[in-house]
């Protein structure tokens, strides 16, 4: 995946803004229809809870991700991206620089 620009794209250009500043994405709708979130979330330890699944593909910075089902925190950087079911919930933890990703919905 590792996208350094989307082309053909429409962009939300109102963030969504979580916890309290936290975590701000942009949506965006490819023009096949595919639906996507660009954003970063700043240091902090965040539950995120999904209604479809995601892939979360890390553009620049870490986390250390708790998945559903999982005791072990796993961490991802630059270039590598981790499956969340849908209906789930799951924690993700940032430190040190923000995290910077593209989120793939369905």
């Amino acid at each position: 995946m590792s996208n350094e620009q989307l082309s053909v794209a429409s962009v939300g250009t109102k963030a969504n803004v979580y916890f309290d500043g936290r975590c701000v994405s942009h949506g965006i709708t490819l023009a096949d229809g595919t639906k996507k979130s660009v954003g970063v979330i700043l240091p902090a330890t965040l539950t995120f809870n999904t209604g479809a699944p995601e892939v979360m593909e890390t553009v620049a910075g870490s986390c250390s991700v708790l998945l559903p089902g999982q005791s072990d925190w796993q961490t991802f950087g630059p270039g590598q991206s981790f499956d969340v079911p849908g209906n789930a919930s799951f924690q993700i933890r940032v430190e040190g620089e923000p995290y910077h990703y593209i989120c793939h919905f369905g």
